[in-house]
């Protein structure tokens, strides 16, 4: 082993989290099972659902299927963390030092609070007891060096001995690298397929070996394994400049309005290290209402954050704090806001091309890509605080029958995931390929049969007869080819092969038939 072992810490982890949260705010009670899914597959279950056979990345229709009776529940990071104030409040009452590493996740630094209570397995049991008596929550107490030992050792309950985390660490499956926030999903994937089935068998490789191969993350994600932390912090005292203090007026007391402008914030944050080559992984959220309340929190974090990782955290804060319960939550809206690195690495650490599981020689994204990329995002954020949270989109691909309908549009920051009707079987879906022009505003059309007659589709959703002319803006064309595809609202995707008009050559064109009685023809889109 290389290196200085990193400072011993005690996390407090909530098992199945986001599912004890859901039910919390639904009223729901502890014995009926209780899943959170996103993008149609089981992220978090509650213990009585695993009890039932829900498992992590089922998908909804087979969990239903073996518990009739789960509870079912969408991704809410804001419920998460507004609810686990209540468990960092409580650890805040008997240990100095919380830091906040996700909501259900809790560290803070053991050596003086063991001191304090009388060694480590009296803290542990104080905590534990403290948690379920304040928060009304279970939870689990691990200790051992660096935050991801810690974190594993509070997975399995165990109190690894000083200067033993390596050891603990070797039999643990090599799963374990993929934590949230971390996305090593890739690396972790590709270890396994090599064989290398768990950290103590990546630990064994030579450095040197892991560099060549897997380029920085792979070196960040072997020291972990090892036992040691990812990279030292600098010693150094943050400088004040490097905080920045923000002024509302009015003062921020809405939710939407303060999610809003945590982007912004989370960017300037980002620049202001960033141009001093400088990333922040442990981030200090101070404010103060306009009653003079001084509110704060520290969020520690597995990685160096990311302009969108400061704009959640602060607005997940701002959840926690605006809707506490009466009498925890202030009386007045904030006025003042501190954000303030209170850990700093070197900003080596934030290549996009290394630190989002992309690594030179991993995935072949070049350096200049990644900057580019980062510049765009600030851009698209700069032009997202002038035009509104609207004035800027992400397309992401989503459920429906026609290639118009399967375009969702996300405002910029916020998460694209696919929703769960992503992965519905639509009947009458068009297959691919999809047309490589989809119109903003489809074509008027007609078409015709073979004997002149309009051409539209029956009650039982089948053509009424092979079309063979259509008339596109005044020009009437024969059609050479046509196959149709029928959704379950009574419309009719025929994609068209149509002869050269004009001296031009034979066009492929996605045409539709909606209604049965008076039939509508419109051209979505064309092929090239």
């Amino acid at each position: 082993m290389t290196g200085p072992l990193p400072a011993r810490m005690l996390v407090l982890w909530c098992p199945d989290w986001p599912a004890v949260a859901a039910a919390a705010t639904a009223g729901i009670p502890v014995a009926r099972p209780v899943a959170v899914f996103s993008a149609n597959r089981v992220v978090a279950c509650s213990a009585v659902a695993r009890t039932r056979g829900v498992r992590r990345g089922m998908r909804r229709r087979e969990a239903q299927s073996r518990c009739p009776d789960l509870a079912v529940f969408g991704v809410d990071d804001g419920r998460d963390a507004r609810l686990f104030e209540a468990v960092a409040r409580a650890v805040e009452e008997l240990v100095v030092g919380v830091e906040v590493v996700r909501p259900g996740v809790v560290a803070v630094p053991v050596s003086g609070a063991a001191g304090y209570f009388g060694g480590e397995h009296r803290l542990v049991e104080t905590l534990v007891d403290k948690v379920a008596a304040d928060a009304g929550v279970e939870c689990q107490v691990g200790v051992s060096e660096g935050l991801f030992a810690a974190t594993l050792a509070a997975r399995h309950g165990e109190l690894v001995e000083a200067g033993r985390g390596a050891e603990f660490l070797a039999p643990l499956p090599i799963r374990e690298l993929d934590q949230p926030d971390t996305d090593r999903a890739e690396l972790v994937d590709l270890l396994g397929r090599l064989g290398l089935r768990t950290l103590g068998a990546f630990a064994g490789l030579a450095e040197r070996d892991v560099a060549s191969r897997f380029g920085l993350a792979g070196v960040l994600a072997h020291r972990l394994a090892r036992g040691l932390s990812e990279r030292p912090p600098l010693r150094r005292t943050p400088s004040p400049e490097l905080a920045l203090p923000e002024t509302f007026d009015p003062p921020l007391d809405r939710i939407d309005v303060a999610a809003f402008r945590a982007k912004g914030l989370g960017e300037k944050f980002h620049a202001r290290l960033a141009d001093r080559g400088l990333a922040c992984t442990r981030l200090g959220i101070y404010a103060t209402t306009e009653e003079g309340e001084q509110l704060g929190r520290v969020w520690r974090c597995a990685e160096p954050l990311t302009p969108h990782g400061v704009a959640d955290r602060v607005r997940w804060q701002f959840e926690s704090w605006l809707r506490a319960a009466p009498g925890e939550r202030p009386t007045a809206g904030v006025e003042r806001l501190l954000l303030e690195p209170e850990e700093l690495v070197e900003g080596r650490s934030l290549q996009l091309g290394l630190w989002r599981g992309k690594a030179a020689g991993f995935t072949g994204l070049e350096e200049d890509d990644a900057v580019a990329t980062e510049r765009a995002g600030r851009a698209f954020a700069r032009v997202q605080s002038l035009l509104g949270p609207e004035g800027v989109f992400t397309a992401v691909l989503d459920g429906g029958f026609g290639p118009a309908e399967r375009v969702r549009k996300v405002p910029w920051g916020d998460r694209h995931e696919p929703s769960p009707a992503a992965e519905a079987r639509w009947r009458g879906r068009l297959p691919a390929p999809s047309p490589a022009t989809v119109l903003e505003r489809p074509l008027p059309a007609q078409v015709f049969d073979a004997e002149g007659r309009p051409v539209g589709i029956t009650a039982r959703r089948r053509i009424t007869a092979p079309p063979r002319r259509i008339s596109l803006g005044g020009e009437v064309r024969d059609i050479l080819g046509w196959t149709a595809w029928y959704s379950g609202d009574r419309r009719a995707r025929v994609p068209l092969l149509l002869a050269g008009g004009r001296g031009e050559s034979e066009e492929a064109v996605l045409a539709l038939c909606a209604g049965t009685e008076n039939p509508v023809w419109t051209v979505e889109g064309m092929y090239d």
